[in-house]
């Protein structure tokens, strides 16, 4: 009688529920992955992204712990086009993956939860890791243009977008004084 109550109550709530299951994510649900390592830039690349990872959703996802929603896209860069991957949580842009030769060849991380190794984050303040521009910076490109990227120290591959406020010419580069309350807005990894 018991099991045939338990039925009656969980058939409906499971038929009913089908459509709705399958958005559910699964492998967050694993409990193995409940405590997992977050995602972390390093030398090597973004979590398990590298220059090996294939251009492919499956293992972009992978690669990401399927923390994200991803939605793909085509675009030119220099009159070569490049695929690229954009992972969402809800309808915010977290994580963007461009490929090249079909592997991946760039990772721009606008997550907050994502840092460097060294512990370097998105709102990290450029005074906190630069004393002066020069050598280590150079003026925005392309989407970043009102921007300024700067290579990170000891670092071959990682470089930071800061964004501020700046009333200057589009092609100059603000001065250190104006860059000092800038905030990183993007980390890069490039291959």
């Amino acid at each position: 009688m018991k099991t045939l109550r338990l039925m009656l109550v969980g058939l409906p709530l499971l038929l009913s529920g089908c459509s709705t299951l399958s958005s559910v994510n699964w492998s967050a649900a694993n409990p193995w992955n409940w405590f997992g390592s977050s995602l972390e830039v390093s030398e090597q690349g973004v979590g398990e992204l590298n220059a090996s990872t294939p251009m492919d959703e499956k293992a972009v996802s992978s690669a990401l712990n399927d923390n994200y929603r991803l939605r793909s896209g085509m675009k030119t860069d220099n009159g070569e086009i490049v695929r690229f991957y954009e992972a969402m949580d809800d309808k915010t842009v977290m994580v963007i993956v461009n490929g090249e030769k079909g592997t991946v060849s760039r990772v721009e991380v606008l997550d907050t939860a994502i840092e460097t190794a060294s512990g370097v984050k998105i709102g990290t303040q450029f005074s906190d890791l630069y004393d002066k521009a020069f050598g280590a910076c150079v003026k925005g490109t392309g989407d970043d243009s009102e921007s300024v990227e700067c290579k990170a120290k000891d670092s071959q591959h990682i470089s930071y977008i800061f964004s501020g406020e700046w009333h200057g010419g589009q092609e100059l580069m603000p001065s250190d004084d104006t860059l000092k309350t800038w905030k990183i807005s993007k980390i890069i990894w490039r291959r």
